[in-house]
């Protein structure tokens, strides 16, 4: 059970647009629940449920991403802080090659690996849906 209100809920929702705020699956095609996450976690490192602090995500973002905030970059080796969907815009950061998720600073390189944007289902599910224009 979420401790996200059901207002609240739908509000996050519809501000996504009814896709998750870091690969942009729409949840009208996931298997699995949509999340409200805490873009912040709130045990771990003192976020709120205030709505500056939630997205819309689909099942494989929210758990791999799970508490985390931050990782090191690949190619610069600095401590950088993963995608942040209402302070920052999606374009500036990601790419779409087809059907994967390019990180195009370190922001969305780190978040592409960490939520494992790439993972084989998920690049085969994107492909489906942009073959049956549903992307």
């Amino acid at each position: 059970m979420s401790r996200v209100s059901t207002p609240v809920r739908n509000r996050v929702r519809q501000r996504a647009q009814h896709r998750c705020e870091y690969c942009h699956l729409p949840d009208a095609f996931s298997s699995y629940g949509f999340h409200v996450d805490h873009i912040i976690p709130v045990i771990r490192h003192g976020g709120s449920d205030q709505l500056e602090n939630l997205a819309w995500a689909c099942f494989r973002c929210n758990t791999t991403k799970a508490g985390d905030i931050a990782s090191y970059d690949d190619d610069t080796d600095q401590l950088t802080p993963l995608y942040n969907p209402r302070t920052q815009t999606w374009s500036e950061h990601f790419e779409m090659d087809g059907p994967w998720i390019m990180g195009l600073t370190p922001v969305g390189r780190v978040t592409v690996r960490i939520l494992e944007m790439n993972a084989e289902k998920q690049v085969n599910a994107r492909q489906l849906l942009m073959d049956t224009n549903r992307w």
